[in-house]
């Protein structure tokens, strides 16, 4: 799921104008966790997200409103875009609510997901700028730069334009080659590079790759989270690109490297509600539910992907919770990419990136 970020930037005005309007409406919604009981008795909902320790973390954290609403969950997964298109253009939608990555809610919104209501959903607690048109957001987790201790020693790099100086900074350099291009790390290429990402056109992607490239034979390019785990674990990198859930792991197996917080890279699942889906009101108490705060820790404490809920505090041990992206100190310093401009070029970027994952 790692493939799979300011907030004009993200969302663009229209998207900003309903996060405000959202703000206005939200005292009409019921606060995010309620659950009315018995209000869902006799009514299935089906809910689809990756699978695994995440989806079992979600369950669980729907537990309470299944309890009380008396509403029968199923679940369903893992998502595919290709199956959701299908039941849509056929009229039969089987889905209800359906967890994605970044992307799909904006190359797909209106055509297989709902816009949504906001005066039906609390959104007030959730992260600013991580609200779109037709989704909210299901977790959050963050690509970080981590640093090896022992090689830069009292001199480590403290941002993404250390990363990129190879002079100042000399040593192997490990990056996410796992799937499609990563345009936060792509961003902060032409930011190191003097660029602006402003007004970004497909000229600056260039000048991004460029920039990638250009940090020489000393790249690894992992292709898996288990593998930029190895490397942290076996100290072959001095500098490594990773998730903050595989980071976090490496450092309590030992591994001796220290994270970046400057400006990491955010990424989130999303919940959406499909075109067509047979009773959207019950889709939404099951969303609203799930932001709430307790929900929120359940899925936290489960899982360790980070909460969406402002005020939700998990339980967790400190080696948890050093690499959590929904603290304070944290979520002032993420990145968010900027999700429109990636949509509408994605094809071309997805070109280049596989070019520079080719060696060429």
């Amino acid at each position: 799921m790692g493939s799979r970020s300011i907030v004009a930037g993200f969302l663009g005005a229209a998207a900003l104008a309903l996060i405000t309007a959202a703000a206005a409406h939200a005292q009409s919604a019921p606060p995010a966790g309620t659950v009315v009981d018995g209000s869902l008795k006799g009514k299935t909902l089906t809910f689809v997200s990756y699978g695994g320790i995440y989806q079992d973390g979600q369950v669980a954290a729907l537990k309470e409103f299944v309890d009380k609403s008396g509403v029968k969950l199923l679940n369903d997964g893992p998502t595919e875009i290709a199956k959701l298109q299908a039941q849509v253009e056929s009229g039969n939608v089987t889905w209800d609510v359906v967890d994605t990555d970044d992307f799909p809610p904006f190359v797909h919104c209106g055509k297989l997901f709902q816009k949504l209501d906001l005066t039906k959903l609390d959104v007030s607690h959730i992260p600013a700028g991580q609200v779109g048109e037709c989704s909210v957001p299901a977790m959050n987790y963050g690509t970080v730069l981590m640093y090896k201790n022992a090689t830069y020693k009292d001199n480590p790099p403290k941002d993404w334009k250390d990363f990129f100086d190879t002079k100042k900074f000399p040593g192997t350099r490990a990056i996410d080659g796992s799937g499609s291009p990563i345009g936060g790390l792509i961003e902060q290429a032409i930011l190191a590079d003097g660029g602006s990402v402003d007004n970004m056109t497909p000229a600056d992607v260039d000048k991004g790759i460029a920039k990638i490239k250009a940090i020489g034979p000393d790249t690894i390019f992992w292709k898996t989270g288990a593998e930029s785990q190895q490397l942290a674990e076996s100290g072959e990198a001095d500098m490594i690109i990773m998730w903050t859930g595989r980071a976090m792991t490496a450092v309590k197996n030992g591994a001796a490297y220290t994270p970046v917080w400057k400006d990491w890279l955010v990424v989130m699942d999303q919940l959406t509600i499909p075109v067509g889906a047979k009773d959207t009101d019950a889709s939404y108490a099951l969303i609203n539910a799930y932001l709430g705060k307790k929900s929120q820790e359940i899925l936290t404490e489960q899982t360790s992907y980070s909460p969406i809920n402002t005020e939700a505090q998990p339980k967790v041990d400190a080696s948890v919770a050093a690499f959590l992206t929904n603290t304070p100190e944290h979520a002032k310093q993420g990145y968010q990419q900027n999700i429109k401009f990636w949509v509408a070029n994605f094809a071309t970027a997805s070109d280049k990136w596989t070019a520079l994952m080719a060696g060429n």
